[in-house]
């Protein structure tokens, strides 16, 4: 019995820390809240412009720009698909075409 103890404390300390943390969404979730606070919006209002807000994809994310090797792979993937390629024949296209500078 008391060598259970010890595991059972640590998964209990674990599960309590989880919960602690904010996530993206719970963020996204108080900024919608506080903006739609200061837009003094009530009832469907509020309804439609709370499902709007989370729907959105985050500004950071937005403008993010692509790294040069997204954008290679990108270019690649895009010729590849044009080309109707499928199987070894686009991953030996992909695998050229991402070697090339």
């Amino acid at each position: 019995m008391k060598m259970l103890r010890a595991p059972l404390l640590m998964v209990g300390l674990l599960l309590c820390s989880q919960g602690f943390a904010a996530t993206a969404q719970q963020n996204k979730m108080t900024t919608c809240n506080a903006d739609a606070t200061a837009k003094s919006l009530k009832g469907d209002e509020r309804k439609a412009f709370m499902s709007t807000c989370l729907k959105a994809a985050p500004a950071a994310d937005a403008a993010k720009p692509m790294t040069p090797q997204q954008e290679k792979m990108k270019t690649c993937n895009a010729t590849a698909t044009t080309q109707a390629l499928t199987g070894d024949a686009r991953k030996t296209f992909m695998s050229d075409c991402l070697k090339k500078k």
